[in-house]
């Protein structure tokens, strides 16, 4: 098979020829068209809970949605991405405003559901 046989993105389609070759090939994508990467998330996560015999009760869309996410863990890692927001004119709001420190809550990892190693037997 010839490279140009089975690279179709030079098109943007699948040819008759590269179809004929395949099994159960679908095309899906969100109802808006917006997001295919997130949709494609969100149906690998319906898929991931059902065994074909029902359908899963999973929203459609989370509390990201159509947004996309960033974690900084510096300083500098912030001033990039607000220069890079900057630069092709993006929208964008902080959620942890300006935050950066990762805490525990005052519960967290205070004791240890696991008994301590004795050592083995001497």
């Amino acid at each position: 098979m010839r490279a140009r046989e089975f690279v179709t993105e030079e098109k943007g389609r699948i040819t008759k020829r590269q179809q004929s070759g395949t099994v159960g090939l679908h095309l899906f994508g969100d109802a808006q068209h917006i997001s295919s990467t997130y949709t494609l998330n969100r149906m690998m996560m319906a898929a991931a809970a059902t065994d074909g015999t029902f359908t899963p009760d999973i929203d459609e869309e989370s509390w990201i949605g159509k947004m996309r996410s960033a974690h900084p863990y510096t300083q500098v890692e912030v001033d990039k991405l607000h220069q890079a927001y900057r630069a092709i004119g993006a929208e964008y709001k902080d959620l942890n405003r300006g935050d950066i420190d990762s805490e525990e809550l005052p519960g967290g990892n205070t004791t240890s559901p696991i008994r301590a190693f004795q050592g083995y037997p001497r």
